[in-house]
């Protein structure tokens, strides 16, 4: 074998392990990739058949029904344009309430149902998740204020954050008592 034919020898297998290499990545990032949807897509039939996506949404208010004994909640979360209900067997976060943004993580079942194994609630009264406020935003032109209002004070002004007591004691003294 002539040194060029090693070359292109050595070339060309260089070229097709790094294609295989980028090939087994490529799929590997596809299984790991999750898609998010809003109700308004997943009514339109936009949602692949049989694969794990997020929904994300407003949980509407008055749906939230637990099967009395057992871990499962209903629920339907909405865009204000579709609804799609969700069935969720598990501990719901703390901060889960109707008329909250959440995102659920999971699969649609053949009768149209969510079936989610993992949910997503907000963090505190201002914040919605990015994909919900912009999925609303592109749909209806609502702002993050309008689609979660924050719980307002006394007169509609805005809630005032907690305050550190004030000590009235007064500072001791170095050497006292020694």
């Amino acid at each position: 074998m002539t040194p060029r034919r090693r070359r292109m020898t050595l070339v060309i297998a260089i070229l097709a392990g790094v294609s295989i290499a980028g090939a087994l990545a490529l799929s590997a990032f596809r299984r790991n990739v999750t898609f998010f949807f809003d109700p308004t897509q997943v009514a339109a039939g936009q949602v692949p058949v049989g694969e794990r996506f997020r929904l994300g949404g407003m949980v509407t208010e008055g749906s939230l029904r637990r099967a009395p004994g057992s871990l499962e909640v209903r629920f339907v979360v909405t865009d204000y344009s579709h609804d799609v209900p969700v069935s969720y067997t598990g501990v719901l976060p703390d901060l889960f309430r109707e008329g909250a943004g959440v995102v659920a993580h999971g699969r649609l079942a053949p009768n149209g149902t969510f079936v989610a194994d993992e949910v997503l609630a907000k963090h505190d009264e201002k914040y919605m998740p990015p994909e919900v406020a912009r999925s609303l935003k592109r749909r209806h032109g609502e702002s993050r204020q309008e689609a979660t209002p924050a719980a307002a004070g006394p007169q509609g002004a805005p809630p005032q954050p907690p305050q550190a007591p004030v000590s009235t004691a007064a500072p001791p003294t170095a050497g006292a008592g020694s």
